[in-house]
């Protein structure tokens, strides 16, 4: 296991020819935050949910935020430590050397191409359909087009778009936690399935830890924010404040929305519809469905844009690090932005989106984020017994890391064993390219 030298890694490639442009206030990271946890998930997130745990859907939310801010101050403490792109890779690769970098690399740039590819399937869908009717392989194609210029014009460009989005977002989320409180008002609701918890299948305990393993997948997005530190203007004072701020928010809404859905809303009717927001605009009436399906094109639009940026800044992280190739370093002289990466993981995502092979690849995303979260967590402890040197960063409670990497392996033992299988032959592969990555690195040197 090698010790990097972490004390000029930083200083170093600030004056790189290829350092990104730090752009991001304080402000724009935190709508880049809160635009990628409140995504397209969360107008399907609450049936699922209640089909699990009954309709007291807040619980398992709340314990979901609880579960994702272990490992999110574990991300607090890595990117104030070390701001750079690359994220999970570059920490990984710090603590456990190029393998375990590879690795972690491979599963978050897997993850964020499956999920561009099936959100850019999922914008030519039904919600499209609702205005007009366009064959859905020219609209992927026009989609990441759009969405690939756009990323590579600007990082301030694309978190302003965000800003604007994640806007919209809310606005159709709080619209539902409103029609939801009108609807009790009125008399047509009933309170008392907010302290309804379990099924069927399951008892109190069960509803929660099943239902939280969903809630889970729902929180997943802050993550992707650490690939952009690097163009954080002041990344140790903004980023802990901004990611926590973002994640307190989204789930003061998620609980607020699961509430008013659950309320508004008979339970079985909840979990039987694909569209559980949509059945409270109709509950509540005198809003056009119209509406909705335009919130929900914005809200897989926005999630494809920042998962997109996540996406070709990791590329760009792990090929500064040796990891791939180097070309993918390349940046556009004026704008600053990694052109090479965006291009190369656009294709990636286009190629899975017009093959229809990102259904076999999505259910995987989930499992691969907790294996990075595992490391990410595990990090933390090694990179802090390793580094005694004081340093002005924000510090994790030493109990959070170690609970929080406890916390992944308990979700990961909720994931249906047809998932596992999928799952570990993505890891497979990700293992034999990080084995010929890490040779070559080592070669190299």
């Amino acid at each position: 296991m090698r010790t990097p030298s972490t004390t000029g890694t930083t200083s170093t490639t600030a004056d790189a020819p290829t350092a990104l442009k730090k752009a991001l206030t304080t402000p724009l990271l935190y709508f880049f935050i809160l635009g990628d946890v409140l995504g397209a998930g969360v107008y399907v997130l609450v049936g699922q949910v209640a089909a699990d745990s009954g309709g007291a859907v807040w619980v398992p939310l709340v314990a979901a935020l609880c579960l994702a801010l272990l490992t999110a101050t574990s991300y607090a403490e890595l990117v104030t430590k070390y701001p750079r792109a690359g994220g999970a890779s570059h920490y990984a690769t710090l603590a456990y050397g190029p393998f375990a970098g590879f690795l972690a690399g491979f599963c978050m740039l897997a993850a964020g191409i499956v999920s561009v590819a099936a959100l850019a399937r999922g914008f030519g869908g039904d919600y499209l359909s609702e205005f007009v009717t366009l064959p859905v392989v020219l609209v992927t194609v026009v989609f990441l087009a759009a969405l690939a210029l756009l990323n590579a014009r600007g990082i301030r460009e694309s978190t302003r778009a965000n800003v604007v989005a994640t806007v919209i977002e809310v606005s159709g989320l709080v619209i539902v936690i409103g029609l939801g409180l009108w609807i009790v008002l009125r008399g047509d609701g009933d309170v008392g399935r907010l302290t309804q918890l379990g099924t069927a299948d399951h008892g109190p305990a069960a509803a929660v830890l099943s239902g939280a393993v969903l809630a889970y997948y729902s929180f997943v997005g802050f993550e992707t924010s650490v690939n952009v530190a690097e163009e954080t203007r002041d990344p140790r004072r903004s980023y802990p404040r901004a990611l926590f701020g973002a994640l307190v928010t989204a789930g003061a809404v998620y609980a607020l929305v699961g509430a008013a859905a659950a309320a508004a809303v008979p339970t079985g009717r909840l979990a039987g519809s694909s569209g559980p927001l949509l059945e409270v605009v109709k509950e509540a009436g005198g809003v056009p469905t119209e509406l909705f399906s335009a919130i929900a094109l914005v809200a897989v639009a926005n999630g494809a844009l920042l998962t997109g940026i996540m996406s070709s800044r990791l590329a760009y992280g792990m090929a500064r690090d040796g990891l791939l190739p180097s070309f993918l370093t390349r940046v556009l002289p004026g704008r600053r932005t990694p052109w090479a990466s965006i291009a190369a993981t656009t294709a990636l995502s286009l190629l899975l989106a017009l093959t229809g092979d990102v259904a076999t690849l999505a259910s995987t995303l989930v499992l691969l984020l907790l294996v990075v979260f595992f490391l990410v967590n595990t990090s933390v402890l090694v990179l802090r017994r390793r580094d005694t040197a004081a340093r002005d960063h924000f510090r994790a409670p030493l109990a959070v890391p170690f609970l929080g990497a406890v916390s992944c392996v308990v979700l990961a033992t909720q994931v249906e064993r047809e998932v596992w299988t999928r799952g570990l032959v993505v890891l497979a592969v990700g293992a034999v390219c990080g084995a010929i990555a890490t040779v070559r690195l080592r070669r190299a040197r």
